[in-house]
């Protein structure tokens, strides 16, 4: 019955979509002027069409979730969230999420080659940025104790671009946005990694000027370790969280990639 009702409405309303006059996007009214045909919105370049197809298939997938097994309707709600349908992207747009890809692709694979124990890694310009969400954590984690206070900069450090894959999911759909945030939760903890194998050595210079040798309570992860007796293990923590860190990158990129094939596919038909 979902079915029957979801073809019928692609028919009937596709027959009438020429008679919208507000686009149901971005509110445009249409004017005596606009050149674009009667199924394009002047405004936002919304293809009627496509979005009344598009409205219907939605539909259609909310009834057979409703009807088939658990397992399965589990698999395409999850797929309906992660990789969000876009038949409204313009062509300007696909272009320019492919040309960010590449870039993110490139330096994604750059940051991957890079050996933690180096340091290089945190010599990028980008190593800014976390650091920033590092330092905000110290202080937003200081009502939950000591400990929290010295993990909550690296905890902070990853939440940030981690909140902005949901935020991307759940505000605006876009999975491709949320794509660019995984990337960067995966860099972020790749970020960690050479600050974590630094523990014992204390040679890295700090935040303010010095090294962790210059103090006791410098260094975040030798006073999270120490304690622990987790200090000599240091160097193989750093390896596990950068080749973590690797994994999600690699992931967030081959979501990118998918993503965009879903708006080609959109955008083509």
């Amino acid at each position: 019955m979902g079915l029957l009702a979801g073809v019928v409405f692609i028919l009937v309303k596709s027959k009438i979509s020429s008679m919208y006059t507000t686009c149901p996007k971005c509110q445009h009214t249409r004017q005596a002027t606009d050149d674009t045909v009667a199924d394009i919105c002047p405004g936002c370049g919304l293809v009627f069409s496509k979005w009344l197809k598009y409205l219907a298939l939605d539909a259609q997938l909310g009834d057979s979730l409703k009807t088939e097994p658990q397992g399965q309707s589990v698999k395409r709600g999850l797929a309906r969230f992660f990789a969000p349908s876009r038949p409204d992207i313009p062509k300007e747009e696909f272009f320019l999420y492919l040309f960010i890809w590449v870039i993110f692709f490139a330096w994604g694979l750059d940051f991957i080659m890079m050996d933690f124990q180096t340091n290089k890694i945190i010599q990028s310009w980008f190593h800014i940025v976390d650091l920033v969400f590092h330092e905000a954590g110290h202080v937003l984690f200081i009502p939950f104790g000591r400990t929290m206070t010295i993990f909550g900069g690296s905890l902070f450090q990853v939440l940030v671009p981690l909140f902005l894959v949901f935020a991307f999911l759940i505000r605006n759909r876009d999975g491709f946005g949320a794509s660019i945030g995984l990337w960067w939760t995966g860099q972020s903890m790749m970020d960690l990694a050479p600050y974590i194998a630094d523990a014992r050595a204390l040679q890295l210079p700090l935040l303010g000027g010095g090294t962790g040798a210059d103090g006791a309570m410098r260094h975040d992860w030798a006073n999270l370790l120490r304690p622990r007796g987790w200090l000599e293990y240091d160097i193989q923590i750093a390896t596990w969280v950068d080749a973590i860190g690797s994994g999600i990158l690699l992931i967030a990129l081959a979501w990118g990639a998918y993503m965009l094939r879903v708006y080609y596919k959109e955008m083509v038909d």
